[in-house]
């Protein structure tokens, strides 16, 4: 690592590795900010661990002898961070002979002090080398056991859900991914059986076919009290955008109705129309390219002040759109009084009440009245949240007398503890449906927005930061759109699959300062930078949620 290392190919492949579409990729089983590539963390530990020619004067001599052996260790490394190789047990045991021959012939325990989302240690497990880490946030802990310490306990075992199919193996992690994927759509029917109400079909008018469809999305905007002193019993909206569908030729947009007479405001669909019409849809009602709105109503501008005093007793919403799945694609539809009554009809009985951080540089919602994270939610959001986060105690309990029944001895053990039985099976499987509840919840808030361009709801994390929002989109978290609980039970799964628990591993909750090393550990780490993001209290938003689901599973952790 200190003499030479094929940079481009490094830097190719983890360009590649970030790009959209190549498939599911163990990062998905949690988010986590700024992870590293994993193809890059392969490389240098490769480096690191492996000797240059140079060093070896007896073996190569000569400049042209180092040269040629140089050459030939860059064309392992350049094997091994191709990413269709991330799982190619030939080209990794390449590596490993590689190691081996420059560390006395093991392969040498590998320790990272700040593994936040776990990338060095998910690496040094695939080489082969015994992974161990340690990070002081929770919410980075339970990841890294997900990644690095879960699967090597429970590797090569077939499912214990009922009415399995029989197969002749189960490789690595997939025995443990089906079962995932099986107790996730368990979750999900009864969740639909309790809050499916909340979540009505949509009726379509004549003009598509008639009948019922399935919602995909409900757009909401914020309102405040007209400014303007004749309709100050008005809530006007402020919206960002009136845009739901960008792509040429098939724009689609919310026209607002103005009736000064009855102050009232509704919203009408429009698809197609002028680039002039399409402009100001775009823009919603924000007044030019300043930080204020207009009133719909009179005119007048709404300034931030005025937005932030009536924040003070909480903004109201209203339903200004319905997106809808059609034969063809999405359906735009204009809001009906059931569906407002259905989001209003739902009840939370408890929210988290964690305060969101006081760094306003990335943090803004407190300024507009929403001071907790349980503030982010609406209602029916987070009655949604509630019944999956309880479902996952009801599924932990099913998966143990399944598990029982399969032939799992009921060690008694807990995960914690070591246990491989069906108790620490059970709080296994529970750890990655909380995950999958927690990724819910990134979409399934009141802080993401409508992309007019993909026709989707956007996760809340597109960025390091928790931004306000004065439009939104609330996904159907029953149905398999994205945002539903179902897609991503069914992501987490396949991400699952591709772990390949070579060696055990160990994550815990641990000062950097005091840590003690394994002996004759390797240190391998990215250490943080100071603030320029801020971890803790970005991770406090999945904490919330991480805590009640898995306290009774890692009571000295939360």
């Amino acid at each position: 690592i200190e003499v030479a290392i094929p940079l481009e190919a490094i830097n190719a492949a983890s360009a590649y590795e970030k790009m959209p579409g190549i498939g599911a990729h163990p990062r998905g089983i949690h988010h986590w900010w700024a992870r590293r590539p994993l193809v890059a963390c392969r490389a240098i530990l490769f480096a690191q661990l492996v000797d240059d020619p140079s060093s070896l004067p007896e073996q190569f001599p000569t400049a042209e002898l180092q040269d040629s052996e140089r050459k030939r260790l860059f064309a392992i490394v350049e094997d091994l961070v191709k990413w269709e190789n991330s799982t190619n047990e030939e080209v990794l045991e390449r590596a490993r002979a590689e190691i081996r021959r420059s560390c006395g012939g093991v392969l040498p325990p590998v320790y990272d002090p700040f593994s936040g989302g776990g990338s060095i240690p998910l690496e040094a497990q695939r080489l082969g080398l015994p992974a161990h880490g340690s990070d002081l946030n929770p919410v980075a802990v339970m990841i890294g056991k997900a990644m690095i310490e879960l699967p090597p306990k429970f590797k090569d075992q077939k499912p214990i859900h009922p009415g399995i199919k029989e197969r002749n193996h189960y490789r690595n992690a997939e025995g443990l991914a089906e079962d995932v994927k099986y107790y996730g759509e368990w979750m999900l029917s009864r969740a639909q059986k309790r809050i499916g109400q909340l979540y009505p079909q949509v009726d379509l008018p004549k003009a598509y076919g008639g009948g019922k469809a399935t919602v995909i999305a409900w757009i909401w905007s914020r309102t405040v009290p007209s400014p303007d002193p004749a309709f100050s019993d008005v809530q006007v909206p402020i919206a960002s955008s009136f845009l739901l569908n960008s792509k040429a030729g098939k724009e689609a947009w919310i026209e607002p109705i103005i009736d000064k007479d009855a102050k009232t405001i509704t919203y009408r669909i429009r698809n197609g129309g002028t680039k002039a019409e399409i402009a100001i849809a775009k823009d919603g009602t924000k007044e030019g390219r300043g930080a204020n709105f207009r009133c719909l109503m009179s005119g007048t501008a709404i300034t931030m002040s005025h937005v932030r005093a009536a924040s003070q007793n909480g903004l109201s919403q209203t339903l200004i759109a319905i997106v809808a799945e059609g034969k063809r694609g999405r359906l735009y539809l204009e809001p009906t009084t059931e569906h407002e009554n259905a989001a209003a009809a739902a009840r939370p009985e408890s929210r988290p009440t964690t305060a969101i951080s006081p760094d306003r540089r990335a943090f803004t919602p407190p300024d507009y009245g929403m001071a907790t994270f349980g503030d982010l939610f609406t209602d029916r959001q987070m009655m949604a949240l509630n019944t999956f986060s309880d479902l996952v105690a009801e599924a932990r309990a099913e998966i143990e007398r399944d598990a029982t029944s399969a032939g799992r001895l009921p060690d008694g053990e807990p995960l914690r503890k070591g246990g491989t039985g069906a108790r620490a099976y059970a709080e296994a499987i529970s750890v990655y449906l909380e995950f999958a509840v927690e990724r819910c919840a990134d979409f399934n808030n009141s802080a993401v927005r409508w992309n007019s361009g993909n026709e989707k709801v956007m996760n809340l994390f597109a960025r390091q930061v928790i931004p306000m929002t004065w439009d939104f989109g609330e996904a159907n978290i029953l149905e398999k759109v994205v945002g539903g609980f179902g897609p991503a039970v069914a992501f987490i799964s396949k991400c699952i699959q591709t772990l390949v628990p070579s060696n055990a591993g160990e994550i815990n909750a641990h000062d950097a300062q005091t840590v003690v090393y394994p002996k004759n550990s390797v240190i391998s780490t990215d250490p943080p930078y100071y603030d320029n993001i801020g971890y803790a209290d970005l991770a406090d938003f999945f904490f919330c949620w991480m805590k009640p689901a898995l306290r009774s599973v890692y009571p000295d952790l939360f």
